[in-house]
């Protein structure tokens, strides 16, 4: 089923950015993402990390609408959009590969940019997150743990959206409750915009911690613009720059059809079970009608 957007002319997009797609993973959002890529034509694509999620990669689970991005990247490519790929955690072994030109293809650790007399800092972020330099064992469990949530999350939603009540996010309301997360988020912030500071740097863009922003960041001598491109599993946003501005955009779900949107039941518990079987957890029992009480009462 066709999407519902008109993408008879796609929009022309000088730079967009891109960030924490996690391809091949059940948790990623590729066919939103796809319809994106379908109604713009940007002249550079950063594809800032994380992009195929290599830590849970896994050969039984590449589904078509996953296939569709790498070939969407490729028809990019041909039509002479510069498309640089910035390697993150979750695929840090295409870093290997950094300093590699293919065509249009060039593969860097991070991109500078000169943009209306400023310079704009691009890269991904885990190399200032503390957790990835001293327990890199712990960032990967709890990447499995954050799948698994996600896949949780989506079977709640399945339901709500049957009984016509809104979505919830379990992500959402765990970084905002819990004070950790939201001081590591804060901390992140603070250092990207010291170190862009210091390396005469007026706008850093990130990904990795998942959480779309556009902040001036006071510094030691003024503030740096921090941008954040968020992800393609519940944010659904990237950046986009034209006529000399930086805009954060969110990609509304109504933008692609509810049979796009919504998958199928049974597929949904199959991957769910095979997700839970493969990684021998605890079945645990979640009471669905609470949960569903609970976000009709919010």
């Amino acid at each position: 089923m066709k999407s519902r957007i008109n993408f008879e002319h796609s929009r022309k997009v000088e730079i967009v950015v891109i960030s924490d797609v996690h391809l091949g993973t059940s948790a990623s959002n590729a066919k939103a993402l796809d319809s994106y890529l379908k109604s713009i034509k940007p002249e550079i694509l950063i594809l800032n990390g994380d992009i195929i999620d290599i830590w849970q990669f896994k050969k039984k689970y590449w589904p078509a609408s996953h296939m569709k991005i790498i070939k969407r990247i490729f028809t990019f490519l041909s039509k002479k959009t510069k498309v640089y790929y910035v390697p993150g955690n979750h695929d840090e072994t295409v870093r290997r590969f950094v300093g590699t030109q293919l065509g249009n293809l060039s593969v860097q650790n991070k991109v500078v940019l000169e943009l209306g007399g400023e310079k704009v800092w691009v890269f991904h972020g885990d190399a200032f997150d503390v957790t990835m330099q001293h327990s890199r064992w712990l960032a990967k469990l709890g990447a499995v743990g954050f799948d698994l949530l996600i896949l949780l999350n989506s079977a709640v939603n399945f339901f709500l959206l049957r009984l016509g009540r809104q979505r919830i996010s379990f992500a959402t309301r765990i970084k905002k409750s819990v004070k950790k997360a939201v001081s590591f988020v804060n901390s992140f912030e603070d250092t990207v915009a010291q170190i862009a500071s210091d390396q005469g740097f007026s706008t850093v863009i990130c990904g990795h911690i998942h959480q779309p922003a556009d902040k001036l960041v006071p510094v030691k001598n003024g503030h740096v613009r921090y941008l954040n491109s968020g992800d393609w599993i519940e944010n659904l946003t990237s950046l986009e720059y034209n006529d000399g501005k930086w805009t954060l955009y969110k990609h509304c779900e109504e933008d692609f059809s509810p049979e796009e949107e919504e998958p199928d039941s049974a597929e949904l518990f199959n991957v769910l079970k095979n997700e839970l079987l493969e990684k021998n957890e605890t079945l645990l029992k979640i009471d669905f009608e609470s949960t569903l009480r609970y976000s009709g009462n919010r």
